[in-house]
């Protein structure tokens, strides 16, 4: 069954450019709109999975869209798009309840990922970004549990929240880089999670690492 979109964004070319991308990865876009108060009407009329929203929109920001859509029954899963990669941008969607933050210039793979994360029940969030993620989550309290990762996995895994990459991860802990990834896909398939920056905000909401 494909997944449902709706896509609010006021630059038309790049409404026309993600709406080919999509449909041809098989994504089902059911309608457009150019700013937040067409926006918040098409999506409540279409009643879409997945509503991909453009951070700066007229009429009604993407921050504001998202929250009203997120205040009303059966909301649709949303994924901000934006041109920046400010902190405050980034930690806003989230406190508004958007589930994935994507940066345009990033590849289109990355919406795409986004999207099909999402639509499954999961967070999402731009490589690029994924460090403002994580430290806003790391000053969030969870209860603790028991961890099922080895400590090689946990310091991996902390390594990854920070911002490491898996060359200079495998560097640092003078182990083979064949070795890291071994360990991440460990990690991803313990913590159920579709890749290593899923992995470490899942560990920080579980308070497996800090």
């Amino acid at each position: 069954m494909s997944i449902r979109i709706v896509i609010v964004e006021d630059h038309a070319l790049v409404r026309a450019g993600l709406r080919t991308s999509l449909e041809a990865a098989g994504i089902d876009v059911a309608g457009e709109a150019p700013d937040g108060i067409a926006g918040f009407e098409t999506v409540a009329r279409l009643r879409p999975d997945v509503a991909v929203i453009d951070l700066g929109l007229p009429g009604k920001d993407g921050i504001a869209l998202t929250r009203e859509l997120k205040a009303a029954p059966d909301p649709p899963h949303v994924v901000i798009l934006t041109m920046q990669e400010l902190d405050d941008d980034v930690l806003a969607a989230l406190a508004a309840g958007a589930d994935a933050y994507c940066v345009k210039s990033s590849d289109p793979t990355v919406v795409l990922d986004a999207i099909r994360t999402v639509a499954a029940g999961g967070a999402y969030f731009d490589p690029r970004i994924a460090h403002v993620v994580l430290r806003k989550l790391s000053g969030v309290p969870a209860a603790p549990e028991r961890s099922p990762l080895s400590p090689r996995e946990t310091e991996i895994l902390k390594l990854v929240a920070d911002g490491v990459g898996n060359t200079e991860i495998a560097e640092r802990l003078h182990i083979g880089l064949g070795t890291v990834k071994g360990h991440l896909t460990d990690i991803m398939e313990k913590l159920a999670a579709t890749d290593r920056t899923h992995a470490a905000v899942t560990a920080f909401r579980r308070g497996l690492i800090r």
